[in-house]
């Protein structure tokens, strides 16, 4: 059954100029794109989207890292569509990310690790909401 879940292509792999060759690899991996658009979040917004992982210490890190400059936020369509997702990212970490997964041919590090993606069915309908609404998603 086909459902949907929320990808970022974060800020590095933007500034990098990655993001073609990332939409290129989640067409051909079979997703089909529902919304997207380029934003710049403010730290505000960062902070509120990663509100879950207030309590972590990398927290102050990442919301910084994701209000540091523009990023494309993706409601993606598939079959089991999380895992899928999860699969074509790879590990968070670069180096133990198998050949082939979006980090590692695009991350530089654990932390500037090019994609994010929702990590359950319940979280991606939260994802996709915080940034889409009903009418952009097609």
């Amino acid at each position: 059954m086909s459902s949907l879940t929320f990808g970022i292509i974060k800020p590095d792999a933007v500034k990098k100029g990655h993001s073609g060759k990332i939409i290129d690899k989640i067409l051909a991996g079979g997703f089909t794109i529902r919304g997207m658009k380029l934003i710049h979040m403010t730290k505000k917004e960062a902070e509120g989207f990663y509100a879950v992982h207030a309590e972590r210490p990398f927290y102050g890190e990442l919301t910084e890292f994701m209000s540091s400059a523009p990023c494309v936020v993706m409601a993606l369509e598939k079959e089991n569509a999380v895992k899928a997702w999860r699969d074509l990212m790879g590990a968070t970490n670069p180096a133990e990310a198998e050949v082939g997964t979006l980090r590692r041919e695009f991350a530089g590090s654990i932390g500037e690790n090019a994609v994010h993606g929702s990590d359950s069915d319940e979280n991606a309908t939260i994802e996709v909401s915080y940034f889409f609404s009903k009418l952009e998603l097609v």
